[in-house]
């Protein structure tokens, strides 16, 4: 009896230093720097990131730098099975570790190539789509959010279907739709970008609802946001053109006199409303 309770006592504290050694299972959540949540089944530091794996079988993750992590905290309880996270809880979600664009990488590049194309189509200037992407996706062409918005520029399924984009996780068709659909908003709201971005994010309605941006943080937050990182981009090539030396000789007209008026009113138009909420 007394080698069977011994054995048991071994095997015991064996086990336990067993699963001490295993990466954190834990239903939780990590709030990154950048503004996004993503809940997660168990996590796994590898090297300088952090693998946070969002399906239980482990065949879904993401990989983030950890310095990128604030902090993590329990995972809300959700009241019934299938209930999703709250509205401001962002889920990022891939099956691949390649699903997300980094930058200067080939995939990045031809997604440069697909944003112009269709910010050229819809006379919008490339850095805002790109702005847009950013808020939206964090360039994540497989992100799902709790709502059910897909993809890069985070297209709602029947919006999708609307703007004839049959495959929202495609990034060309998604960023297709997507700036297609910014566009209307644009001239749904006299080109007033600060009420377009927050219809972006909530809804034509609620902006109607409120006749401006609604009181809601995310809301106000994603629209800082977009603005934020428009405007930087901006201000990089204001400087970068005053350093420069001016060249020599008359420089070529736009291709496009429709398409410049338009970029060029965008830039204002955020430039004029950067400290908009």
């Amino acid at each position: 009896m007394r080698i069977l309770i011994s054995f048991r006592l071994r095997f015991a504290v064996l086990v336990t230093l067993a699963m001490a050694a295993l990466p954190c299972f834990a239903a939780e959540v990590a709030v990154l720097r950048n503004g996004f949540s993503i809940q997660h089944e168990r996590r796994e530091v590898i090297g300088e990131v952090t693998r946070l794996y969002v399906s239980a079988d482990g065949s879904s993750f993401v990989d983030v730098p950890t310095a990128e992590i604030e902090h993590f905290e329990a995972a809300p309880e959700l009241p019934a099975s299938g209930s999703r996270l709250p509205a401001s809880h962002e889920v990022l979600v891939h099956s691949s570790p390649f699903a997300r664009y980094t930058p200067n990488s080939p995939a990045m590049l031809g997604l440069n190539e697909v944003v112009n194309s269709a910010s050229g189509r819809y006379r919008l200037d490339p850095d805002l789509v790109n702005s847009v992407i950013k808020a939206e996706s964090g360039f994540n062409a497989r992100a799902i959010s709790p709502k059910g918005a897909q993809g890069l520029m985070q297209l709602m399924p029947g919006t999708a279907t609307a703007l004839g984009v049959p495959n929202a996780f495609d990034p060309q068709a998604n960023v297709e739709g997507g700036a297609k659909y910014l566009r209307e908003l644009l001239e749904r709201y006299n080109f007033d970008l600060v009420k377009a971005l927050a219809a972006y994010n909530a809804g034509p309605q609620r902006v109607e609802q409120y006749k401006g941006v609604p009181p809601y943080y995310e809301t106000r937050a994603y629209v800082a946001r977009v603005v934020r990182d428009f405007n930087k981009k901006k201000t990089a090539q204001q400087n970068l053109a005053a350093s420069s030396p001016p060249k020599s000789g008359r420089s070529k007209p736009s291709s496009s006199k429709t398409a410049g008026r338009a970029q060029s009113q965008s830039s204002a138009l955020v430039q004029a409303r950067a400290s908009a909420p």
